[in-house]
């Protein structure tokens, strides 16, 4: 089975990466449509932010969770329990009556997909062998953009129902993923690390042997599980574990920030003001709802090309060059858009044409330079910890992606009333300073397994405490590990 079972796992994993791409987007199209402000009234500017940053708070918690429960849980129990809460959330949400109720269906779901969020990547690197880490720990993204896509097309058909399930349906659809997702994961094999983490050694040998076997690899698996059992026997003896000693060591605190700071990043590059307020961002342009739904349809199509190509590509080029390449054309689209603006705004009197096709231009140039920080600020968090932290780890810097992702989405609205496109010129400055910080700050990952990631940062840690006493000889990846491992991937 091998690869096979390992892509299906990861696959089907990654469901709860539709489920976040699917309730990012769809709130967009939903609270513009004409039979939802029929029911609740015209919300203000605060009441629009808090109907979409209840989910990103409710994200919050659910990262916060995984932090106590992840370990304690593992992986397979914790994406259960995610769907579960993602069940009721997304029926919540389909059968609102009032706006309290609605705000209280999109928490849940927060909750749920804050947890998948943590999860998920973890589990997909941790059951991956490293020459397939980056495409499946980037499926979460790639999910993501399908989710995305489904949402911005169901909001779009929804505008042709003159009932109330032009906003019922697309809200209540999100069960249908969710359900997939809890009996599913029922199937699925637990992650052998935690397994081993766990001292549940046989299951964690029969586990690998399910997942990487491929019949003639008997020393990879062998070699693996030993590498394994080492890297965690060895931070066993330095520590005790609890909710603050990833701070306590050098190298976990620069991982921490490392981590942390792609997934912020991943906010400050503006991508969810675009996609939670795509139709008020087009309506500034001349461009009604129903126009602006189908832009963004398009855009989301698009994407799901582009972030395949990445993925396909991201474990021969790495981590670092695609980030930086995005950062730069992420910059420019940015300051390209809020010049225009300034320069022919849509209200002017003399409207330029071509300066607002522009502008609707570089919404797509932006989501394709936005593909590689999408993957791989996913990809990156799961794989450079060590195991017996990974899931505290991995939760801390996605909470710091839901926290900028709440004060965003309660933000914008205001902010776009107020300064309009100016605001923009605020993501063009992070883009263009996250470039350098990609460039000079983020060592490549690419083609390690994940011990010797760890091992690379300690080595990393010992070198700069030690660097008057002389070369660094800190630990190399497992030699029998490395013979073994170029024979799996030749």
């Amino acid at each position: 089975m091998g690869k096979a079972l390992v892509a299906a796992c990861a696959v089907f994993a990654a469901v709860g990466g539709f489920l976040f791409g699917y309730d990012s987007g769809i709130i967009s199209s939903t609270i513009a449509q004409p039979k939802f402000i029929e029911y609740f009234g015209a919300l203000s500017d605060a009441q629009d932010g808090g109907v979409v940053s209840s989910f990103q708070g409710g994200a919050i918690v659910g990262c916060l969770t995984v932090t106590y429960f992840g370990d304690m849980l593992g992986r397979k129990r914790m994406i259960f329990l995610a769907s579960i809460l993602a069940l009721f959330g997304s029926a919540l949400q389909g059968g609102a009556a009032t706006v309290g109720m609605l705000i209280a269906g999109r928490l849940f779901a927060g909750i749920a997909v804050g947890q998948l969020s943590s999860t998920v990547p973890v589990y997909c690197a941790e059951i991956a062998p490293p020459n397939l880490r980056g495409l499946l720990s980037g499926l979460q993204q790639w999910m993501l953009s399908w989710g995305f896509f489904a949402a911005q097309w169901i909001g779009y058909g929804a505008t042709h129902s003159t009932s109330a399930l032009q906003w019922r349906f697309p809200l209540a659809f999100q069960v249908l993923p969710a359900l997939l997702l809890t009996v599913g994961i029922l199937f699925l094999p637990e992650s052998p690390r935690w397994l081993v983490e766990k001292d549940r050694q046989e299951e964690a040998r029969a586990t690998l042997h399910r997942l990487h076997s491929t019949g003639d690899n008997v020393d990879f698996i062998v070699s693996e599980l030993v590498a394994i059992q080492d890297e965690i026997q060895r931070d066993r003896q330095n520590r005790q574990l609890s909710s603050m000693s990833i701070l306590t060591k050098p190298s976990w605190r620069r991982r921490l920030l490392l981590g942390c700071g792609i997934q912020a990043f991943g906010q400050l590059s503006g991508i969810n003001v675009n996609n939670y307020y795509a139709p008020r961002i087009y309506k500034s342009l001349g461009i009604d709802t129903s126009g602006a739904l189908m832009i963004t349809g398009i855009n989301g199509s698009l994407g799901i090309v582009e972030n395949t190509i990445i993925l396909l590509l991201i474990d021969r080029i790495g981590r670092i060059l695609p980030l930086s390449i995005g950062a730069f054309g992420m910059s420019s689209s940015m300051l390209i858009v809020a010049i225009l603006n300034q320069y022919f705004p849509a209200d002017s009197p003399h409207t330029n044409g071509n300066a607002l096709r522009a502008q609707v231009a570089m919404s797509f140039v932006f989501q394709l330079f936005f593909q590689p920080l999408g993957s791989i600020s996913w990809i990156y968090p799961a794989e450079i910890f060590p195991t017996e932290i990974r899931a505290l780890g991995a939760a801390i810097s996605t909470t710091s992606n839901w926290c900028l992702n709440l004060l965003f989405a309660q933000c914008s609205p205001i902010a776009l009333g107020q300064i309009g496109f100016k605001y923009f010129y605020l993501f063009f400055a992070f883009n263009f300073i996250s470039m350098f910080v990609f460039m000079f700050l983020y060592p490549e990952t690419k083609q390690r397994t994940l011990e010797e990631i760890d091992a690379l940062f300690e080595r990393s840690d010992r070198s700069s405490a030690t660097k008057e006493d002389g070369p660094d000889t800190g630990d190399k990846p497992v030699p029998q590990m490395e013979a073994a491992y170029a024979v799996h991937t030749a």
